[in-house]
């Protein structure tokens, strides 16, 4: 009797030293979360709910991150990179720019591979507001190579926003690809709308003359829809190139309203310049 009374003494005494241990991690746990933050105890909360199992539990944590705009929140988003689910991957596109455009573009490049359309198109968009010009080659090989109009039209856009000269060979195979260097792989130029005008457009944001051709030779084009020709017409009174005044001036009188004002506004930009 009196072993088996030492025996249950030891394993009281086990189970208040376990206890106490218990105890020490709590306080232990309790005092680190007095001492951050409001934002790191929001960074902590969110970064818990990414081990969910429920899809739309994660997707949210990586919009709340994202919304916080502080490094440490994007750096918590970044397992979205990677997660299982595409919705999750393209949410956590936008919600790690907050760690700066070099970590960012480094991290969100892999995506442009992404075997789904919508993380594709999320990411060029995200890498646009990057405005790096280290995501300027991937970009251009998205715009000439993806077979999704939406992504073309993404990585298009995303290119103007970068504004980097660069991209100006993308852009006009997109655009004019009679005018590109000659390839190996011939070429033809797109049927999207969206596609030409937002490449349209990111020529005239990036301001180079090496575009002015191929603006012309859409703004000349009758066969183009009007919404194509009117950003070619804007866009060449933003680079300013002279060449393109007897382009502009015959738009200036043509049946459709819209291009004719813009064209006429694109010929008082290269007046004052």
């Amino acid at each position: 009797m009196p072993q088996r009374s030492t025996k249950g003494s030891k394993v009281k005494s086990i189970c208040a030293f376990c206890a106490f241990l218990c105890l020490l991690c709590l306080v232990a746990s309790a005092q680190e979360t007095r001492n951050l933050t409001p934002s790191q105890v929001e960074i902590e909360r969110q970064r818990q709910r990414l081990n969910s199992s429920d899809v739309e539990e994660r997707r949210e944590a990586i919009m709340r991150l994202g919304s916080m705009r502080l490094a440490a929140a994007s750096r918590a988003a970044l397992p979205g990179l990677t997660d299982a689910e595409p919705i999750v991957r393209a949410t956590a596109a936008k919600a790690v720019l907050s760690i700066g455009p070099e970590e960012s573009v480094s991290s969100l490049l892999p995506l442009l591979s992404d075997k789904d359309e919508f993380v594709r198109r999320e990411a060029a968009y995200a890498l646009g507001l990057t405005h790096s010009h280290a995501a300027t080659a991937a970009l251009s090989n998205l715009l000439l190579n993806d077979k999704e109009d939406g992504v073309q039209a993404a990585a298009a856009v995303a290119l103007g926003q970068i504004a980097d000269e660069a991209a100006v060979v993308a852009l006009v195979g997109t655009l004019a690809p009679e005018l590109s260097a000659p390839t190996n792989k011939k070429r033809k130029r797109e049927d999207n709308v969206f596609v030409l005008r937002a490449a349209a457009t990111a020529l005239g944001h990036i301001r180079s003359r090496a575009g002015t051709a191929a603006l012309i030779s859409v703004l000349n084009n009758e066969k183009l829809p009007s919404d194509v020709r009117r950003e070619s017409a804007r866009s060449l009174g933003l680079i300013g190139d002279r060449t393109a005044e007897p382009a502009l001036r015959a738009a200036s009188m043509a049946a459709d309203p819209y291009l004719a004002q813009i064209a006429a506004e694109a010929l008082k930009k290269l007046s004052r310049g």
